[in-house]
């Protein structure tokens, strides 16, 4: 499936190296994109860009984004590398799911860290750019869970609860730069996110996981938004499996 609807563009995806990041990767190149990906393991990263170079023009770096060092070097080798920044897609994150008794304080500074103060991170480097060129787009990658708490989940819904609010307040201060936010939330996807493998043998979903969204469906979400009519900003999707099991 390869179009040009996003000929030319440059779009950053954290956590590019698997699952719902590597399959926006992928769509974005398949739509005529460069692309840009960060992964915090030097040998996700180096597998991923090696997965992804028959489809496009791709780029990589090794960076944390709860780490505001990490972050800056990504987006100076994006720059260095395509010169521009069309796009940015906010997809690291991690989940630990545990009783806030059992929870510990590593683990929650861990996924305040990647899935919140990460995004700000960067959202914070790449606006600047944005404003100068009077436009941009921010997409990120949340989750239901930020409007549905659930038990063992208080430090992740924390993190996606305080995505969405810093979303939709982010929209409203940049929407007159040009800048369009929009976040996803996604119900239970066919990943290994939180460490359970979803996958079988042959790298497909298994059979138990066939009623979950694809990433590869976030992903045609993300072009979607991506390929809008600028003047319109979707500011918020919600993504569920049509059948799941029935209880």
């Amino acid at each position: 499936m390869t179009s040009t609807r996003l000929k030319s563009k440059v779009i950053a995806v954290t956590g590019g190296t698997r699952g719902i990041g590597l399959a926006i990767a992928r769509r974005l190149l398949q739509e005529g994109a460069r692309v840009a990906i960060c992964g915090r393991s030097q040998p996700a990263l180096d597998s991923a860009i090696a997965g992804l170079a028959g489809d496009g023009d791709v780029f990589g770096v090794t960076a944390d984004v709860s780490n505001r060092a990490n972050v800056s070097e990504f987006f100076t080798g994006v720059m260095k590398r395509f010169g521009r920044l069309d796009a940015l897609i906010n997809n690291a994150g991690v989940g630990i799911f545990k009783a806030v008794a059992d929870l510990t304080p590593e683990e929650w500074e861990r996924m305040i860290g990647l899935n919140l103060s990460g995004v700000y991170y960067c959202c914070h480097h790449v606006l600047p750019i944005f404003r100068q060129q009077a436009s941009g787009d921010i997409i990120n990658i949340s989750s239901l869970a930020g409007k549905n708490a659930f038990a063992g989940g208080a430090g992740y819904n924390a993190s996606k609860f305080g995505l969405n609010g810093f979303s939709e307040a982010m929209m409203l201060d940049h929407r007159n730069d040009g800048v369009r936010v929009s976040y996803i939330m996604p119900g239970s996807v066919a990943t290994d996110f939180g460490g359970q493998t979803r996958e079988n043998e042959q790298g497909g979903r298994s059979d138990k996981d066939a009623w979950k969204i694809a990433p590869e469906d976030v992903a045609e979400m993300v072009t979607t938004l991506l390929t809008m009519p600028r003047r319109t900003t979707v500011s918020r999707v919600e993504i569920r499996p049509s059948r799941p099991p029935v209880k």
